[in-house]
């Protein structure tokens, strides 16, 4: 399959075919959660559900520090792509893998570890609590082949290439719902097997990409005698990916205390929450693989010193992704109880999750200026803003306004309506931010 080049051609063709293999790459990771909630949710009971979308906010914490380092090597090894630095390029794959390795360690240890405490701090339900410790400690003795898999994919999306992650991904998609439905339907596993089976997916994506760069002929053939740290580059990586890991964790602990209040309301609360989560996932797969795409497009395109094509490519990936968003939104708003109730039948989670998305669905808009220019920027090597400005909305804002309302307005209306403000905040700073970043690309270009 020939790769994509976002150096040269039409822009828009670029970006769209390089972010179609994405899209549906992340539709198949979103895939994982949710099929795992389908079959608790319909075959085992509401507190399984409830179980299984507690445990997804504190993954997403630990593994969202994770995702920002990668998000640093990935920027790194598109600019020298771009830049055609084929030696530095070598070296920078090959730090990435060994920093892979060894956050592999840690986040196992970290993560066994701390599962149960978590959800006790957070207030998880009695009735929960089993469950989700039971998925979270399983989750996290596997969670290694996950690094693996995203670092992986990473570094082959960097170079342009987004169809092989997501054969790989389809691969193991397809292996986790089979042996979902076998494990609970068939060994009767519960929560426990669907946590066994989306650790034996991800071993397989893992394996098939570290056989994929490791057997290359391309440039980046990984060499195993070759993955060590090289300190200049961890630095730059750091450098860069520091702020988005941070930013990352920060936000998804920032999410992990949300959901403290919504315990408040009782296990339906959580489920209703756990569900439309889900849903809520695949409303912003465009987002996610809009934002994938141009930081590698602004990357590489920034590394060659196309700064015009840089700003041209932003403005078509949010006019693109804006258009999608929108539908999106539109049909979730008008099908909500449909669609929550495919994953549960009791009728006071469907209630709580069908408000979630009536508050939701009309500052969904706003996420794509959100992201994609944060996308574009971490491509620029210019991590830091967006890290600033997200957890200033997402962290702090959104908490100090729950802490504030909820005092005087007790509701699940008054928790959920935290997303859609905070979202509008941060908005108005990426645009504000950009433009005038903009104009110092300008300057560089005409220098």
């Amino acid at each position: 399959m020939k790769d994509v080049d976002l150096i040269k051609g039409s822009i828009w063709k670029s970006i769209v075919l390089f972010s179609i293999p994405l899209l549906i790459g992340n539709l198949f990771q979103q895939l994982y959660n949710t099929v795992d909630s389908y079959v608790v949710g319909n075959y085992i009971s509401s507190h399984a559900l409830a179980a299984v979308g507690q445990s997804t906010s504190i993954i997403n914490m630990l593994v969202g520090l994770f995702m920002g380092l990668s998000t640093g090597a990935g920027v790194i090894i598109s600019q020298y792509y771009g830049s055609e630095n084929f030696k530095e390029l070598k070296q920078a794959i090959h730090t990435s893998l060994a920093l892979t390795f060894v956050l592999c360690i840690v986040f196992t240890l970290i993560g066994i570890a701390m599962a149960h405490p978590i959800l006790v701090w957070i207030g998880s339900p009695q009735e929960v609590l089993p469950l989700a410790t039971t998925y979270l400690q399983i989750y996290f003795a596997g969670v290694s082949f996950m690094l693996i898999y995203n670092m992986g994919s990473g570094i082959l999306r960097a170079l342009s290439d987004s169809k092989s992650p997501l054969i790989y991904l389809m691969f193991s998609s397809v292996v986790n719902i089979i042996l979902d439905l076998v494990f609970v339907l068939i060994l009767d596993l519960g929560v426990a097997g669907v946590a066994i089976a989306t650790t034996i997916a991800q071993f397989v994506s893992a394996m098939l990409v570290l056989y994929k760069l490791t057997h290359t002929e391309e440039i980046y053939k990984v060499e195993w005698k070759q993955i060590r740290f090289s300190a200049p580059i961890l630095s730059r990586i750091v450098s860069i990916g520091f702020p988005a890991a941070i930013q990352n964790a920060i936000v998804s602990f920032s999410n992990v205390l949300v959901q403290s209040y919504i315990s408040s309301f009782g296990a339906a609360a959580v489920a209703g929450y756990s569900t439309t989560v889900k849903l809520d996932g695949f409303l912003q797969l465009p987002i996610q693989s809009f934002s994938m795409a141009i930081t590698t497009f602004s990357g590489q395109n920034y590394g060659a010193g196309l700064y015009k094509r840089v700003r041209k490519g932003l403005m078509v990936t949010l006019a693109l992704c804006c258009f999608i968003i929108v539908s999106g939104s539109l049909i979730m708003y008008t099908h909500s109880e449909f669609l929550v109730s495919l994953f549960t039948k009791d009728a006071k989670a469907i209630r709580a999750g069908m408000t979630m998305i009536s508050v939701f669905a009309p500052a969904y808009v706003t996420l794509p200026f959100c992201h994609v220019i944060a996308g574009s920027l971490r491509g620029m090597g210019q991590a830091k803003a967006p890290m600033v400005s997200m957890i200033f909305c997402f962290v702090f804002l959104r908490q100090l306004y729950l802490y504030i309302a909820t005092s005087f307005h007790p509701s699940l209306v008054t928790v959920f309506l935290g997303w859609p403000l905070t979202w509008i905040i941060n908005a108005m700073i990426m645009i504000i931010y950009y433009i005038k970043y903009s104009k110092k690309l300008k300057m560089k270009e005409f220098a």
